[in-house]
């Protein structure tokens, strides 16, 4: 360590531990109080959402560190939640718990008091997704036949882990918010008849609608509400299993002349989201906005990151800035590192999907047995839940960390407001309904980054270590 770092850090250690007295480093303790909460999470693993115990305060003392400028006068969009999506193997391995060991780890993920994360959005897919251990949709009928009345439509599949488990979170958190996305239509309905690509028959569009409605309303029956579903998960990537390709053109169709028109039908309030794939393409959800028939029944366009950058969201929000933005999945894989995995997906799905407008941000996979499992056929093979489960084992890995920095502190119906970005400093700041201010910063680089936190023309002076991501909430 360098005289001058030393140095700075004395007097960063002063600085918060005394201003609060008499504004003058080095002053007494006595009476003192301590005004922001702070959390760390680093890459080497040493503090995982950490409470720290130095005590910080705002002062009017001046210092020549970089100011973060908080402004809870300019605000952005409202936060519908931080979360995962809880795949049908994900569901299946929670539901293979002894029901004690379930309990506490649901309570620990979708509870809001003491230490739990108070995860309040989930993604689930509408039939099977990759990670489920079987392909399936709600209408698998022998080859070469239709069913144009849906009446072979059942939930069954769902009702043996999905439905019971998402009951058991709907008790602890009444108010999550759910999102459905389809891998594919029913393979009858599709050009290929087979689970892996194709395109939806035009033919098909007014019953594949129904089926959406259908689903809708038996989750229902099942206490289950669908607070928004995407038209198609990744609707230009048709090599997965299941996966089914559509193009905007296509999906504009679907929407204005059928999808839409059902739900409005059938009383449905249920949000309509588009494209749910990466940010490489946004001339895809533009363009179907563009529509003026099928822009009314669009609440927003969804967004991956596997590729493109993060940046394009705002450049859907520019051209329609009446319609919401989601962040619905980004993966963490087997071969990640902890620590590139942290900051990554802390400085890019977090950071800055919100600062880019985001309602949500969404990891992928909630939990997977220790073999990566379940997934279907040339399913993923590498994909982490951001927890493992054994057994009644429970491995707890960066996934969860990614999401908790924010979930435990940023509630729904949390407001995004400005802050500045000092160098090296990624960051995002919301105030909760409850009126706290909380600020997530990044350090990505090797060294401690010294700060003021500036708000209301006072200053807390602190710091953040190396390759860490820290909350701050006062």
């Amino acid at each position: 360590m360098t005289p001058y770092v030393f140095i700075a850090l004395m007097l960063l250690g002063s600085c918060t531990k005394n201003a609060q007295d008499d504004d003058t480093p080095g002053g007494s303790t006595n009476n003192l109080t301590n005004e922001v909460d702070v959390w760390f999470t680093s890459g080497d693993q040493t503090r995982l959402l950490q409470k720290q115990t130095t005590i910080l305060a705002f002062t009017t003392t001046p210092n020549t560190y970089p100011n973060l400028d908080i402004d809870a006068t300019s605000t952005f969009q409202k936060i519908d939640g931080f979360g995962y999506s809880l795949t049908g193997g994900s569901a299946a391995v929670i539901n293979q718990m002894s029901s004690s060991q379930q309990e506490n780890l649901l309570h620990e993920l979708f509870g809001c008091t003491g230490e739990s994360l108070c995860v309040s959005y989930l993604r689930i897919s509408i039939g099977a997704s990759d990670l489920d251990d079987r392909v399936f949709s709600y209408n698998d009928i022998p080859e070469g036949t239709e069913d144009l009345t849906l009446g072979k439509f059942s939930l069954s599949r769902d009702t043996v882990s999905l439905i019971p488990v998402l009951k058991a979170i709907l008790k602890i958190n009444p108010d999550i918010k759910l999102m459905g996305s389809p891998w594919s239509a029913p393979v009858w309905m599709k050009s290929n008849k087979n689970s892996i690509g194709g395109e939806l028959l035009p033919k098909y569009y007014p019953v594949y609608a129904q089926y959406f409605v259908k689903y809708i309303t038996e989750m229902k029956a099942h206490g289950i509400v669908l607070d928004a579903v995407t038209v198609q998960n990744e609707p230009q990537h048709g090599g997965n299993n299941p996966s089914m390709v559509m193009s905007a053109a296509q999906q504009a169709d679907f929407v204005k002349n059928h999808l839409g028109p059902a739900f409005q039908k059938a009383g449905l309030t249920t949000k309509i989201v588009i494209w749910d794939h990466n940010c490489d393409n946004p001339d895809y959800p533009i363009s179907i906005l563009n529509d003026p028939a099928a822009k009314p029944f669009i609440d927003g366009s969804a967004f991956h990151l596997y590729n493109g950058q993060i940046s394009a969201l705002s450049k859907v929000q520019a051209a329609h800035p009446d319609k919401n933005l989601y962040f619905t999945e980004q993966w963490t894989g087997s071969n990640g590192s902890f620590d590139g995995d942290l900051k990554w997906h802390i400085e890019n799905v977090i950071i800055g999907s919100t600062r880019n407008w985001s309602k949500v941000a969404l990891e992928w996979n909630l939990a997977n047995d220790p073999g990566y499992g379940p997934h279907t056929p040339g399913g993923c093979t590498q994909c982490k839940g951001a927890v493992t489960i054994g057994g009644d084992v429970v491995t707890r890995n960066v996934g969860y960390y990614i999401v908790a920095q924010a979930s435990r502190f940023i509630p729904a119906g949390s407001i995004r407001i400005s802050s500045s970005v000092p160098s090296n400093l990624p960051n995002v700041a919301f105030v909760t309904p409850q009126g706290k201010k909380v600020l997530l910063v990044l350090n990505p680089t090797s060294q401690s980054e010294i700060f003021n936190i500036h708000d209301n023309g006072k200053k807390a002076l602190t710091s953040l270590p190396p390759n860490t991501a820290g909350t701050f909430v006062w």
